[in-house]
Formats: structure tokens, sequence, C-alpha cells
């Protein structure tokens, strides 16, 4: 039986990590979850994830949540999968702020252009400080190409493709053609096909 489980709705930002599962290699399991249902109220998961919220990993006897921190988690678990940065290579640095920049830059940006408040607010308040600031940098990171970290592809990139390509579907961020081309390249990839393969199955 699979040590890896991860509690799952399709499609959701389980998604993410769900495709990282593809990427690493190992054997896994998925124990969908309906979020119309309620099912992730249950007494049963919320004692594993107080949130209520998809993803949860259960990896043997831990139980990790927040897709980034899942995927950082995954990645330093099987290094031979070569999608970490580990300890000691310079790298690291920049490796561990692409995966975190996801969800406490782009994804804030974009919900607050998306459903703006009443009064804007100071930019010194926002811990993304403003939407072009933040399209900008990752423009400028994913033109350098092909992956984040150059020709290595890590976690990272699962994490900002992740979110770009939901951000290009929903029309919530422009479709700059350094997001096109780093999306398109990754779209490519045998383990996103299969993850997006299996989530319209269990979509339908």
């Amino acid at each position: 039986m699979p040590k890896l489980t991860l509690y799952h709705a399709a499609p959701s930002r389980s998604s993410i990590t769900h495709w990282m599962l593809e990427e690493l290699g190992e054997p896994y399991e998925l124990k969908l979850l309906s979020l119309s249902k309620g099912e992730n109220l249950t007494p049963e998961f919320l004692a594993m994830n107080p949130m209520g919220k998809v993803p949860a990993l259960k990896h043997a006897d831990v139980v990790v949540t927040e897709g980034a921190a899942i995927c950082t988690y995954l990645a330093d678990e099987f290094p031979r999968a070569k999608l970490n940065v580990p300890i000691g290579d310079p790298r690291r640095g920049a490796y561990l702020k692409w995966l975190f920049f996801a969800p406490s830059c782009i994804e804030p940006a974009m919900i607050d252009r998306a459903f703006p408040r009443k009064e804007e607010a100071r930019r010194a308040m926002l811990g993304y400080g403003s939407f072009d600031t933040v399209m900008d940098v990752v423009a400028k990171a994913v033109a350098k190409g092909p992956n984040l970290l150059g020709e290595q592809f890590t976690a990272a990139d699962v994490i900002i493709g992740s979110t770009l390509r939901w951000g290009m579907m929903f029309k919530l961020i422009p479709e700059r053609p350094e997001f096109k081309a780093y999306v398109g390249r990754l779209e490519q990839r045998p383990a996103l096909q299969r993850a997006t393969a299996k989530d319209k199955e269990l979509a339908a």
C-alpha cells in the first residue's frame, strides 16, 4: 500500500499537489473529497486539517497541509526525483523564494484585483506590494527559462507554473508572452499531462 496519500478534490488547489506527485514518480493513493457535499468538513478530515481545506498529504504518520509546504516536503523527502535544491546549494535561497512567492504574492494580488476593496489599501499594508510589481517580477524570472532555476525543473516550477496556468485560465492575470511561453513548456511535461487527464476523469 502506498505510503503517500493525497486528500484531493478535482479540480481545486490540490491539483497542484497531484501534479507534484506525478513528477515525484512514487506510488501514491488519492482520496477524493466532495467539497460540495462538505466532505472536507467532517470530524475525521478536520482532525487532519482543521482549516477544512485540500490538499492534505499523509506520508506514513506525517500529515502536511498547504500546497507549497507539501511540495517542499515531498521534494526534500524524495531527493532522487531532483525536484529540490538541497541545503548548502547557493541556489536554495531563490528556490525557496519561488516556492512561497505564489501563495504569498501572486495569488493575493490576483484575488485583490478580481475583488477590489471599497477603499484601496496602502501599498505598504499589502504583503505583495502591487499587482503590477508582482507581474513584472514573475515575468522577468520566467523569461530567463527554460525553468525558474535554469535547466533544472523543481517543485518551485510546479507551484509558480500552476498559479500562472490558473490565473490565465480564469483571466485573472494578463496573458503576457513570457507567461504563455513558460506555461507552454510546462504543459509538455508528461507528469502534468497525466495529472490533468486524471483530474478530468475524477471531475466527470
